[in-house]
């Protein structure tokens, strides 16, 4: 059996033929993606808005739905859902609305993640202490949280304070700055209408605070228990899961391969999967599996 390979050596590996087939991005597959998502989106939405019987338990569809946007925008910071550059930037705007996750901020963020992955010094995603060491710590964690904490300071920051983190280019803080001040704005106004409606709590911000845990559950998964290392086969994890669930992420438990490869868009992950599964390091069968493991290490 061939020696596993880093993930450097794997992508040079690659003939260039194969790499333009894994790295062809697709507006017809990224709006066919959409439109189920949004289409099972909507259906949460109606039957909540309807108040259909047994609706509150809509919520916690309509809850991970919302939250798992995250994913969607996550690549749009890669530009790669989409082939038309502008079908990006609108669906991660469109996503930074829903969940409070200013897009042109999360995209250097993010970036910066892709650089400096579970390196303790220079990865944001650590920059707040890690990821949970007790069970106390998993149990806030999974609340979401230090989720709405941090992105309301991150927004109050963009919008009125000083914009310093090193992974944000000065040319584009005058575009944070908007961003975060529209964002604030259009909040305001939505949590305005509670006064007269309590839509806005049953269609959106009751379902983000359920489906939150869920989100936070998931992206646990992605890092967590995984080294310090460069090498991205081993410091990102893939799990392997059912089909709804890789749809609702957006293939992104193949989390391992995204970070070998970015270029590789989410329609394209599993052939890269196929490719790059007998190098993979740090595997989980599945969700429950990973959370049993996490328990098992707070508990150590």
């Amino acid at each position: 059996m061939d020696r596993p390979l880093d993930h450097t050596a794997l992508i040079k590996s690659l003939p260039p033929d194969t790499k333009a087939a894994l790295t062809a991005r697709s507006d017809a597959a990224g709006l066919r993606h959409l439109a189920l998502y949004l289409a099972a989106l909507a259906a949460c939405t109606a039957g909540i808005a309807l108040q259909l019987p047994f609706w509150p338990l809509l919520m916690l569809p309509q809850g991970i739905l919302l939250v798992f946007l995250f994913t969607l925008s996550h690549e749009c910071t890669h530009q790669t859902p989409f082939r038309s550059r502008w079908l990006n930037e609108a669906a991660g705007h469109f996503c930074a609305l829903a969940i409070a996750l200013p897009f042109v901020w999360f995209r250097y963020y993010h970036l910066a993640h892709h650089k400096f992955t579970n390196d303790p010094e220079r990865d944001p995603e650590l920059e707040h202490g890690g990821r949970p060491e007790t069970f106390g710590q998993w149990l806030l964690y999974l609340s979401g949280w230090g989720y709405w904490k941090g992105m309301l300071q991150t927004l109050g920051r963009n919008a009125f304070g000083t914009i310093n983190a090193p992974y944000l280019p000065g040319r584009r803080h005058a575009d944070m700055r908007l961003e975060a001040r529209l964002l604030l704005a259009i909040y305001a106004a939505a949590l305005l209408t509670l006064l007269i409606s309590p839509v806005v709590l049953w269609l959106w911000i009751a379902p983000l605070l359920i489906g939150q845990p869920v989100l936070r559950a998931y992206l646990l998964a992605e890092h967590g228990l995984c080294p310090a290392v460069a090498n991205m086969l081993e410091n990102s994890r893939t799990t392997f899961t059912s089909r709804l669930v890789r749809f609702v992420a957006w293939n992104m438990p193949y989390h391992a391969e995204h970070h070998s490869f970015p270029n590789v868009p989410f329609h394209q992950l599993p052939a890269f999967h196929a490719i790059t599964q007998a190098h993979l390091k740090s595997t989980s069968r599945g969700y429950r599996a990973f959370t049993a493991d996490y328990i098992r290490q707070l508990s150590h």
